[in-house]
């Protein structure tokens, strides 16, 4: 093995949140090939979470038991593989890939920009915004299971829906392979940079947050409804319900992971009091 393996470490520095307990063991591949021969060495029943970005989940106070296994700065590699064909890693940034495709004159995932995450997270529950959709472009996917075998897998053998993604059972997505259409370069950096400038209006980007907490009950949308509830500004401890976004969720610098559900369990139950809509988070809430 050539990544490395740290022990009884503190997640909050792997979290967008900011927030987290220690993993018993954290582990940081340097590649792929060094990623399943770390699988094949680890006990089947140790329990496994997989970190890109951080940007999706809440590490609770307490940790997570088993292994973390970080994706972000180790499964980096990104190659157009022939004219239509992208391929990028799991711990690739998902701007990262949207402005590397449009540099290569493709069109498609220019909304990829504005998903504070990686391209495993994105696959792993079809992160989208703006429109777009990650497994719209998605020709298939490469996938690592327990025992560190790897395989493609076609996009039939994955039902996705809004935020959803459900296939085979202990796999984990460490590539993916996006079909795109020719475009215009300077059209599409165009583009990308206005997504940008709209997502910096209307969101708390640079400070502490874990982007929408809440699933949109469409038709409606979870800011507006919250928004409607006069929520905006509440706080508990130091998490804060954004002035900006009603969907977004603030540590403005000493809040708990116990500050921030308990704030998210707040916004919940007033939500459905005064709309009859109970929220469902988009984030995950994961640990002791």
């Amino acid at each position: 093995m050539r990544g490395r393996l740290l022990k009884n470490v503190s997640l909050a520095e792997y979290t967008s949140w900011r927030v987290g307990g220690p993993a018993e063991t954290l582990y940081i591949p340097s590649d792929i090939n060094d990623l399943s021969a770390f699988l094949q060495q680890l006990p089947q029943d140790i329990p496994l979470l997989w970190l890109g970005l951080g940007s999706n989940v809440l590490i609770r106070d307490k940790g997570v038991e088993g292994v973390v296994i970080v994706t972000q700065g180790a499964l980096h590699a990104i190659s157009q593989l022939d004219a239509e064909i992208i391929r990028a890693e799991a711990g690739v940034a998902c701007g990262q890939l949207a402005r590397y495709t449009a540099r290569l004159g493709l069109t498609g995932i220019e909304f990829m920009a504005g998903i504070p995450g990686t391209v495993g997270g994105a696959l792993a529950m079809n992160a989208g915004c703006w429109g777009g959709e990650t497994w719209q472009t998605v020709s298939h996917v490469e996938t690592i299971n327990r025992s560190g075998q790897r395989q493609f897998r076609p996009v039939s053998d994955y039902q996705t829906a809004y935020r959803h993604v459900t296939g085979p059972k202990d796999e984990w997505f460490v590539a993916g392979y996006f079909k795109l259409a020719p475009g215009e370069k300077k059209r599409s950096l165009t583009e990308i940079h206005g997504l940008l400038e709209k997502r910096s209006a209307s969101q708390p980007t640079g400070l502490p947050n874990c982007g929408s907490v809440f699933r949109n009950p469409k038709p409606d949308y979870a800011a507006r409804l919250i928004e409607q509830c006069g929520l905006k500004g509440m706080k508990i401890g130091d998490a804060i319900v954004s002035e900006k976004h009603a969907n977004f969720i603030i540590n403005q610098g000493k809040a708990t992971a116990a500050d921030i559900e308990a704030l998210i369990a707040k916004i919940i139950d007033n939500v459905f009091e005064q709309h009859g809509v109970r929220l469902m988070t988009e984030v995950c809430i994961i640990g002791k």
